[in-house]
């Protein structure tokens, strides 16, 4: 159902925010698919059909994403999720990304427990999307609370979609929100920032 046109991944590391090194490493990604959106021209009532299909690109694309980020899903620490619409279909076709996307990139870390974030829109070729991270095993997590920008400069066209996900390794650098739940409190994470 969903043809493929391309697929475009960034990574972008972080040595230093105007502060101290952060003496780990700071790793954000994200893929990005470009592909057919079956479902413009008409108004569709059951959109399901569509599930296997994308939570199989889900999986794809998050071990596809793994590989970029260094092949160790164990040091992947949070994620994201999001999609461009082109503007012959709907919001509601970006929506049916989220639950199959999220579930896939899942399955090819092995890990998270935590909600996938979300964000979608209907826009033009070369809309740009700020995908949200958040910690993938606990939400509320503070150092964790970011986000990435993803964009394809020649997508989407009008039927298609930008289906992305998002992955990092580290959290914001120098994260230091005042009252957050920090991860050297997994064990006791008492009230959520």
């Amino acid at each position: 159902m969903f043809r493929q046109r391309k697929i475009c991944v960034s990574i972008e590391e972080t040595l230093h925010d105007f502060g101290p090194e952060p003496g780990r490493m700071v790793l954000k990604g994200s893929i990005a698919a470009v592909v057919t959106n079956p479902f413009v021209g008409e108004y569709v009532e059951d959109l399901s059909p569509a599930t296997d299909e994308l939570r199989e690109l889900g999986e794809q694309l998050g071990a596809k994403l793994i590989q970029h980020l260094g092949g160790d899903s164990e040091v992947i620490d949070s994620y994201g999720k999001g999609a461009v619409v082109g503007s012959a279909g709907e919001i509601e076709h970006g929506a049916m990304w989220h639950i199959p996307g999220g579930g896939g990139m899942r399955t090819a870390l092995g890990k998270g427990e935590a909600i996938v974030p979300s964000t979608k829109k209907v826009g033009p070729l070369g809309a740009r999307l700020d995908v949200p991270l958040t910690h993938l095993e606990w939400s509320y997590v503070g150092s964790h609370y970011d986000a990435i920008e993803v964009g394809v400069p020649d997508a989407p066209h009008p039927d298609e979609m930008v289906l992305i996900l998002a992955m990092a390794i580290g959290g914001r650098t120098n994260a230091r929100l005042a009252g957050g739940f920090d991860l050297s409190d997994r064990g006791n994470p008492g009230v959520p920032a």
